[in-house]
């Protein structure tokens, strides 16, 4: 499970200042059709001090460590007291600062081959059990997010879990609501993006069936376990699943689980699944965590009909993507921005009467009616610092029929985002509140 693998013919997306690749905060080439390949893993590590853990983690968190290399993107839970021990070995250049040890930290981190951002620690609202079901409340468990960039254009949302334990009536109430609050964030901070949620659920389809049916309905993520290993068979409530003989057979579900979807602009599909419960082990065989690791396999496929640039600007505001709520087969017919100072809000016209909106609306809007054969051709992007944080000052809108619309003040620090030919402008996504935190650029081909 190597790292990543890119192959196919770029279509360039022509960005002016920056060429190559690029972390994310910069404007980069974008290449459409281009396909690839990563591997990502789930592992509880059984980080608890030692005299509270199940495991023996002052003796197996540094061989862990290397273990960790042959996997892109990996999330860990209980990553509490021992963190230096299980980074130490790990050459991945991206790694999330651990937020503390037990009763401070969530336990969750991530180490990644790829740069991401946007990265959110959300704790849970529900919380049941001390010392007894599961000693959740003694710990800010959680989730966290992060938007990686495998490759230009290529950006996956991933998220990192570790649920509410056992299966007393509070801990069960404690975890459904645990679930809920994770895919109702997906789906306001997702929209729009390919994601991939792994980690510690704590649950079993024998044990919550409609909870985590309720999940997979709600946000369009599909069990890699349930579609690679048991054909798209969901197991029914019932006794659990627990084969010793075949760890990677139908009949052995585990709580570490790997829920996965594609977006618009890309598609994902799990080549392989894992459960790594001879990887992860000492010169003796035994386990070096009280629970398995899981891993994935994925290849991916950028779409040859869209592509994102880079995004520029801040890190405020909230998530927007306009992507999967562009109407089909329709371009613009007007173009609205309202500015001051700064670039507030953009709105979108559409034939059908479709309109998409985007940031604030109390500035001064001013606007422009585009022909049936016209379309967005380049949006130049100035940033400024206000209040201690990046935001969009200025924007400069030009179709292919020479018309501009601009507004806000400029600055020396610019992006400019041009459609090569076949291809245009066709929406934005990016972070917004009451004024314009970040863009970045939709391109459809024509």
């Amino acid at each position: 499970m190597g790292s990543l693998r890119r192959v196919g013919l770029a279509v360039a997306l022509s960005v002016s200042l920056v060429v190559g690749f690029v972390p994310f905060g910069g404007s980069v080439a974008n290449a459409a059709g281009e396909s690839g390949s990563f591997s990502v893993l789930s592992y509880n590590v059984g980080g608890l001090p030692g005299f509270l853990s199940s495991s023996n983690p002052e003796q197996f968190t540094t061989q862990i460590s290397p273990l960790l290399n042959d996997f892109d993107i990996v999330n860990v839970q209980e990553d509490f007291n021992y963190h230096s021990q299980l980074i130490s070995a790990a050459n991945h250049s991206y790694k999330t600062a651990t937020s503390g040890p037990a009763l401070i930290g969530s336990g969750l981190n991530m180490l990644s081959k790829f740069p991401f951002t946007d990265l959110a620690r959300v704790k849970w609202k529900e919380a049941y059990g001390v010392f007894d079901s599961g000693s959740d409340q003694l710990t800010p468990k959680g989730f966290t997010a992060s938007r990686h960039e495998l490759a230009p254009g290529a950006y996956v949302d991933v998220y990192n879990l570790h649920a509410d334990a056992d299966v007393d009536p509070g801990s069960m109430a404690a975890r459904a609501s645990n679930i809920r609050q994770m895919y109702a964030y997906i789906n306001q901070h997702s929209d729009g993006n390919a994601v991939i949620v792994f980690g510690d659920t704590n649950t079993r389809y024998t044990r919550e069936l409609a909870l985590l049916q309720e999940m997979t309905a709600a946000t369009g993520l599909t069990d890699v376990w349930v579609q690679l290993v048991r054909g798209g068979s969901v197991p029914a409530m019932g006794d659990a699943l627990i084969d010793a003989t075949n760890r990677n057979g139908p009949n052995n579900e585990v709580v570490d689980k790997i829920f996965y979807r594609s977006g618009p602009a890309i598609t994902l599909t799990p080549a392989q699944y894992k459960l790594e419960d001879t990887k992860f082990v000492d010169a003796a065989g035994n386990q070096l965590s009280d629970h398995f690791a899981i891993s994935t396999k994925f290849n991916y496929q950028l779409s040859a009909q869209i592509s994102l640039s880079a995004p520029f600007g801040g890190t405020g505001g909230e998530h927007f993507n306009q992507l999967a709520h562009l109407p089909g087969g329709q371009r613009l017919t007007s173009l609205s921005i309202r500015s001051g100072s700064r670039l507030d809000g953009i709105q979108l016209g559409f034939a059908s009467g479709v309109v998409l909106s985007a940031g604030g609306t109390s500035a001064a809007q001013s606007s422009i009616q585009l022909a049936s054969d016209e379309y967005v051709k380049s949006v130049v992007l100035n940033q400024g610092s206000r209040n201690g944080g990046m935001r969009i000052f200025y924007a400069k809108f030009t179709t292919n029929k020479g018309q501009v619309l601009s507004g806000g003040t400029t600055t020396s620090d610019a992006a400019t985002y041009t459609a090569p030919e076949g291809w245009y402008i066709a929406g934005f996504y990016g972070k917004a509140d009451s004024e314009m935190d970040r863009l970045g650029v939709i391109y459809k081909k024509l």
